[in-house]
């Protein structure tokens, strides 16, 4: 059995160093916190019932899916989804950080892995947590060295793993330009060859429109009616100056060009996003109505202020930080003319994990900050905008996160080449999670609608009139 002083990371650090040497020398038995009960046919308790009995001895409820281990042990009933525990290591990120960043790491390097549909086993483990009120506890020292006892009777103890190298790992103050800028290269330059697989032809990256009106759609479908919906919000036409902060690939620019004749500015930190804007611009002979500009929103010109007819930001407001978010909606108000119209497309979160969790904040959106609607509508109100309308579009998110997670699963090896088996699962993990968590109302997405009236309050249009609008 091991046997260290508590308290002391010197002894801990030691005794990891040791245990994976016992562990090779030392037969399976197993003993201390874990359960004597389960037995393989040789008689010896295999690792996929140790670790079994150490979740329900950790969390007190038995593991929602089966398990298979390295050691060719098995726990639980056959058929999927179960997870695979392919080495040691799958542990070892458990035990150095407990909890979903060690989940996340297991899966993300291909040591722990999902036979089946990952999306039923996350919906499977959630279900259990919300039913049983599972939640993974807070280790203190005796918790701690109760962990390393067990992970040395199953032979996992060893060095702490390297963190997977497509974890993100911004540097400098919290949402400065420098910062901001290191966090969207590290997510939207993986390549443009990327994105184009993954998304429509458009390449909007961000919730689509499924209107209930009986038609069947595809994704491109879907997304080009979230565009159109967009602009008719906007009241765009023939000459109007619109500006999308945040712009993506540019679907929003193109598409206001191409069918509205606007005039229309987008603004990314980007460079591979700017160049695609521009590429495309020049392919569909939008040179003239399209611009482009690299730079934070914070560089916009004060001179250009009361510029545009119409401003949108489609989920981009979520990664401009709290401490930012009033300045971010001035900046907005600002560049607006009196009378003109906001569209602001934005996803929200309650009070827990408004960063998205440990996986999304440390390898899709390092930083990112969502809140509940009502706070980011009384800040656009406080901005000097009146809100006329709120659409939530929660349930489209679910399909359209769907489409992406089946073109990333159906075209998985092209994925693979480029991008790298790493980032290919941490987007499967993403989109996976991602789609299961608006599916259960964890996370939403608005549309709002507002408009910067007149200074004697009146706007251009009287009653602001909208599209009709198919839920």
């Amino acid at each position: 059995m091991l046997r260290v002083r508590r308290g002391s990371p010197a002894s801990f650090r030691s005794a990891v160093r040791g245990s994976e040497r016992r562990a090779r020398a030392t037969p399976l038995v197993l003993s201390g916190g874990i359960r004597k009960r389960r037995r393989t046919a040789g008689g010896a308790s295999g690792v996929a019932d140790g670790i079994a009995d150490l979740v329900e001895r950790v969390l007190g409820v038995e593991p929602p899916l089966g398990i298979s281990a390295w050691d060719g042990s098995s726990h639980g009933p056959p058929g999927n989804p179960r997870v695979l525990l392919r080495s040691r290591r799958a542990l070892r990120h458990l035990l150095y950080r407990p909890g979903e960043l060690g989940l996340a790491r297991a899966f993300v390097t291909g040591d722990l892995d999902v036979r089946g549909d990952l999306t039923e086993a996350l919906r499977r483990c959630r279900a259990l947590a919300r039913r049983e009120g599972v939640t993974v506890p807070r280790f203190g020292p005796g918790h701690l060295w109760g962990l390393v006892r067990d992970f040395a009777v199953l032979g996992a103890l060893g060095p702490r793993p390297d963190p997977p190298g497509s974890e993100a790992r911004p540097t400098g103050r919290l949402h400065s330009r420098r910062r901001d800028s290191q966090v969207i290269a590290h997510h939207y330059d993986l390549g443009n060859e990327f994105y184009g697989l993954l998304l429509d032809p458009r390449m909007a990256y961000s919730c689509g429109y499924w209107p209930d009106d009986g038609t069947e759609r595809t994704l491109a479908a879907a997304q080009e009616a979230k565009l159109d919906l967009i602009c008719r919000k906007l009241g765009l036409d023939s000459g109007t100056r619109l500006l999308d902060v945040g712009c993506g690939w540019g679907s929003l620019l193109l598409y206001a060009a191409q069918h509205y004749g606007v005039s229309a500015t987008g603004v990314t930190l980007s460079t591979q996003q700017a160049d695609h804007v521009r590429r495309r611009a020049h392919e569909l002979g939008l040179a003239e109505l399209v611009e482009v500009r690299r730079c934070d929103y914070r560089e916009l010109a004060v001179p250009d202020s009361g510029e545009y007819d119409a401003v949108a930001s489609v989920e981009m407001g979520e990664h401009v930080g709290s401490a930012n978010y009033p300045d971010f909606v001035a900046t907005l108000h600002r560049m607006l003319r009196p009378g003109g119209r906001l569209l602001l497309q934005q996803m929200s979160r309650g009070d827990s994990a408004p960063g998205g969790g440990a996986f999304i904040e440390s390898y899709i959106a390092p930083d990112m900050n969502m809140v509940p609607i009502g706070a980011t509508l009384w800040k656009l109100e406080r901005a000097g905008f009146e809100v006329r309308d709120v659409q939530a579009m929660r349930e489209h998110y679910v399909y359209t996160v769907r489409a992406w997670l089946r073109t990333l699963l159906d075209r998985w090896d092209e994925v693979i080449a480029l991008a790298g088996t790493e980032q290919a699962r941490v987007w499967w993990l993403y989109l996976a999670g991602g789609g299961l968590a608006f599916e259960e109302n964890r996370m939403g997405v608005h549309q709002i609608l507002g408009v910067r009236p007149h200074e004697d309050g009146s706007i251009d249009d009287g009653t602001l009139a909208l599209p009709e609008v198919r839920r």
